[in-house]
């Protein structure tokens, strides 16, 4: 069954919300409906279709593999990490993503700005309380400035796709895992063990992660002093590394904390995955709304 809902007061002009018929085709996740395939009727996140799309994604994580190792992931942060290329707000960054669209996501066409305020707004309905959360939906993917060319234009493979842990062993978890055969750190003896340059329980903020945008975005909300709730920070840095908060691995790796913010980051996953749809919402009646959380967690002008 399918009915209409009009939600003004979250910016959604009319959401088509499909109410199950049955168990097997709608999952109840929370307070969040989980559908089982994306606007493309395919399943979420699914790697192995055939078509153009998916085959676009394998190449770009076949080179994505190859080229994340530990000392590029150490050049990136030491370089990317001075935040010396632009200044300009939160939201600026937010309207400068209207042309980016990310090559390794099987999911989405739409623009990057689209995909920030879905998330947001299914996250502001469920979680009316938590402001936090809802600023968070709409920043984790700011990083992907990084494609544009004020930041140098970085490839896609070095700003979008999952991420994982370099300077110990690729978890046969991670999407396309045979590629990481021709990765150099592969067969390095100092990288290719469990702990690898790490040891149990280290936390995984001591944990060098495949460089991208969840990364940078981190780097740069941490450095510009946001107030943000340590939880946000993790939910910035870890929404997609899919091996930890889908499959499970890496824990060995995790302190106190980070089992702690592992909670808020399953919880935030599935807005991040599922809200994408072709759902359009009015941005500029959301807009103050979150300008008033920017200016709450964030400084007027941050360093990028």
């Amino acid at each position: 069954m399918t009915i209409l809902i009009e939600q003004p007061e979250f910016g959604i002009e009319v959401e088509e919300k499909k109410i199950p018929n049955s168990a097997n085709e709608l999952v109840l996740d929370g307070a969040f409906w989980v559908p089982e395939t994306n606007s493309f009727g395919h399943n979420f996140r699914d790697y192995d279709a055939e078509s153009l799309r998916q085959q676009g994604v394998e190449d770009f994580y076949r080179i994505n593999h190859i080229n994340q190792t530990f000392d590029f992931v150490k050049r990136m942060r030491e370089g990317y990490g001075k935040l010396d290329k632009v200044e300009m707000s939160i939201w600026e960054c937010c309207e400068l993503l209207n042309d980016v669209v990310d090559e390794s996501d099987p999911d989405l066409d739409e623009p990057q700005i689209e995909h920030l305020l879905q998330t947001a707004e299914a996250i502001r309905r469920d979680y009316p309380n938590e402001d936090w959360l809802h600023l968070t939906g709409l920043i984790h993917d700011l990083g992907k400035v990084l494609l544009h060319s004020s930041f140098g234009e970085l490839p896609q493979w070095a700003v979008v796709g999952d991420t994982f842990p370099v300077g110990c062993a690729f978890d046969k978890s991670i999407v396309h895992h045979k590629y990481f055969k021709e990765n150099p750190d592969y067969s390095n003896t100092a990288y290719s063990t469990k702990f690898g340059v790490y040891s149990k329980g280290c936390g995984l903020n001591n944990v060098m992660m495949s460089w991208g945008h969840d990364d940078y975005m981190y780097l740069v909300a941490k450095e510009n002093n946001s107030t943000l709730p340590s939880a946000a920070l993790s939910i910035i840095r870890y929404h997609s590394f899919y091996a930890l908060h889908k499959s499970g691995a890496y824990r060995h790796l995790m302190n106190e904390e980070d089992i702690e913010n592992l909670k808020w980051l399953q919880v935030f996953n599935k807005y991040d995955l599922y809200s994408k749809s072709k759902v359009r919402i009015d941005v500029e009646q959301v807009k103050p709304y979150y300008l008033s959380l920017i200016k709450k967690y964030f400084p007027a002008k941050l360093r990028w």
